[in-house]
């Protein structure tokens, strides 16, 4: 078994050496197109940082009609932390939020000069766990609070949630539609440019054929090639999309991302490093095995 595996690796690396050109064209071709779907896939996943900072302010905060005594207050708290979406409550005085507001006012907070410091009501800030951060999660917390004794006005900034959900259903939708599209666009391309390798070959094809060569036998050292070709071609697609990330894609991104509160831009994790390989590896064999269909008929 292990001496057979051995030989039609061996053809498959033969095959490889006989035809440069055209297996430098396969590997050139699944390295260009998984090195766009790279691309691609740096861009989603520096965007989701941003939206998963941007979640951290989905958060409701219920005001009180009147501050209860310290050990009631603390009740309420705890009730409401131990709620499966909660993850953590925080309360904010009537001088806490007076002097918040003082400088969100910045230049203008003079304007509060002569107010009283309990003009504005006391709340509870209510984050909520990341799983949660949606409209499902904050109306179930909203329906627990609604029936809570002492809590008056409830604001959870709902036409905020509703905007930040249907942009991150917009950024799911792309990622899908564009990804299928690359993935599609390269399995045809792999699977011509091998057919042409398979054609250069015709007549190897034909003689094999003719000396009562099994299907299998024929087809399984194109199939390893292909595989090969693909195996390679991630891996020049990961440098060539490190390279490039490294020399313009980190600095175009943070330009435009850092901004918008990302600590520090990120490339593929070790993971989706693997997976592009394996992706390649998958590519080249399927269209091989595309290609073989088509063309060799055995």
């Amino acid at each position: 078994m292990f001496e057979r595996l051995l030989y039609f690796l061996r053809r498959a690396l033969r095959n490889m050496r006989q035809s440069p050109f055209l297996c430098t064209a396969a590997i050139g071709t699944v390295a260009v197109s998984l090195a766009i779907m790279a691309f691609f896939a740096i861009i989603v996943l520096n965007v989701q940082q941003v939206t998963r900072h941007w979640s951290q302010e989905v958060q409701v905060v219920a005001y009180l009609d009147q501050v209860p005594q310290e050990e009631v207050l603390k009740g309420w708290i705890d009730e409401i932390a131990r709620l499966p979406e909660v993850e953590g409550v925080s309360f904010v005085s009537r001088s806490e939020a007076f002097e918040a507001f003082g400088k969100r006012l910045g230049a203008d907070s003079d304007l509060l000069d002569g107010l009283d410091k309990d003009i504005l009501p006391a709340s509870l800030e209510i984050a909520l766990k990341e799983d949660y951060r949606n409209r499902q999660g904050v109306a179930r917390v909203v329906e627990h609070l609604r029936g809570h004794q002492g809590l008056g006005d409830l604001r959870y900034g709902q036409d905020w949630l509703e905007r930040f959900e249907s942009f991150l259903d917009l950024l799911r939708f792309s990622g899908l539609v564009l990804g299928g599209f690359l993935l599609f666009a390269a399995l045809f391309i792999v699977s011509n440019t091998i057919k042409l390798t398979l054609y250069a070959r015709r007549e190897e094809l034909e003689i094999m054929v003719l000396v009562g060569g099994t299907p299998l036998f024929i087809k399984i050292p194109f199939l390893l090639e292909g595989a090969l070709q693909g195996a390679l071609g991630g891996l020049v697609a990961l440098g060539f999309s490190y390279g490039l990330f490294q020399l313009f894609l980190q600095r175009g991104l943070s330009s435009l991302l850092l901004a918008s509160g990302v600590s520090r831009i990120v490339f593929l994790p070790v993971n989706d490093q693997v997976l592009l390989i394996a992706a390649g590896t998958a590519l080249g064999f399927v269209g091989s095995l595309v290609a073989l269909r088509k063309f060799v008929r055995v």
